[in-house]
């Protein structure tokens, strides 16, 4: 048996509309009520409806994709990103293009420009979003944009997570538990984040008049290997440490290997922490005290901005900055 496909009709009498304004929902157009629209996407959910993309983009001269540039190592962090983004898309009848990027690439932009045609916007994320010559592409050919970032770009609307405020509680957190030799093992040095974090942990010493000791401090990646290579450095010597907080989730994971093999308890001779709060930190042993960011929520605000920007609904300038969240688990402890 044959079902009958749905069909604009239908998706306008379901939600009580007329077939244009179900038409204008679909391409974008603004001036639709956000109560009318939502009543649209809902009726075209219940019935499965899709409308004929090539329909779409011939009335609109819009493609309705939108591209995801980002170059970022942690694949938890971007399945997140991802999946915050892709529910905006869906919900507004777009699909999502995502495009790794070399952030020190000599053919950054000329392979994004090369894909300029083929979005109606981007989605930018960190360390590509603080690249100056990639901000002026998109603002000197007009493509909207909405940038993730710790950075400002006057001209874009940025979204960005409280690093600094975080990786100062930390510390804090780390402090107050009894530790003075705390180790830090600094992100990507091409972050804005890694700067962020580094600041935090500087600040938070500072505030306890606790000088801070370049000793301490390792350059890491925000990768497994960087994090165990800088671990061992912190661990074997003459002082070590008695807490190190790591700048991600799999930098902290190496540090947990660097402790086991060395033969390090943890927490009692070691506590360690990280951030981002990946699925490896819930299921690492021990668990990991690290900072929850909302990343899921960042994509799904940036999406729904480029998505405001794109229907004309978006007013004036746009920032905001979302707050982190200490999770204690069993990796830390008070020194012995």
């Amino acid at each position: 048996m044959i079902t009958r496909r749905s069909t604009i009709t239908d998706v306008a009498r379901l939600a009580g509309v007329s077939i244009k304004t179900v038409s204008r929902v679909f391409n974008q157009e603004p001036n639709v009520r956000q109560s009318t629209r939502d009543k649209v996407i809902a009726a075209a959910e219940t019935l499965k409806y899709r409308p004929n993309q090539s329909a779409r983009q011939l009335a609109s001269n819009l493609t309705f994709v939108i591209g995801m540039l980002y170059d970022n190592p942690n694949s938890d962090y971007v399945t997140e990103v991802q999946y915050g983004a892709l529910q905006v898309c869906r919900e507004n009848g777009y699909d999502l293009l995502i495009h790794p990027c070399h952030a020190d690439s000599p053919g950054l932009i000329d392979d994004v420009s090369g894909l300029q045609h083929r979005v109606d916007g981007f989605i930018v994320l960190q360390p590509v979003s603080d690249i100056l010559p990639l901000n002026q592409l998109l603002l000197e050919n007009n493509i909207p944009c909405v940038r993730v970032s710790q950075r400002p770009f006057i001209q874009f609307p940025w979204i960005s997570v409280g690093d600094m405020a975080a990786a100062e509680q930390m510390t804090e957190y780390l402090l107050n538990l009894g530790h003075r030799r705390i180790g830090f093992i600094v992100g990507h040095p091409e972050h804005g984040s890694s700067h962020d974090r580094l600041a935090g942990y500087r600040r938070a010493l500072e505030r306890r008049d606790i000088a801070f000791d370049e000793d301490l401090v390792e350059q890491g990646m925000f990768d497994y290997e960087s994090g165990y290579t800088c671990a061992r450095n912190l661990l074997l010597s003459a002082e070590r440490p008695t807490a190190i907080f790591a700048s991600n989730d799999p930098m902290a994971m190496g540090v947990l290997s660097a402790a086991h093999e060395v033969g390090i308890e943890i927490p009692g001779q070691l506590s360690v922490a990280g951030f981002d709060d990946s699925p490896l930190a819930r299921h690492a042993w021990p668990p990991l005290t690290t900072v929850r960011q909302p990343i899921t929520e960042v994509a799904r605000l940036a999406t729904d901005v480029l998505m405001q920007k794109l229907q004309g609904r978006l007013k004036g300038d746009f920032d905001h900055r979302l707050e982190a969240e200490l999770v204690r688990r069993a990796s830390t402890g008070r020194p012995n």
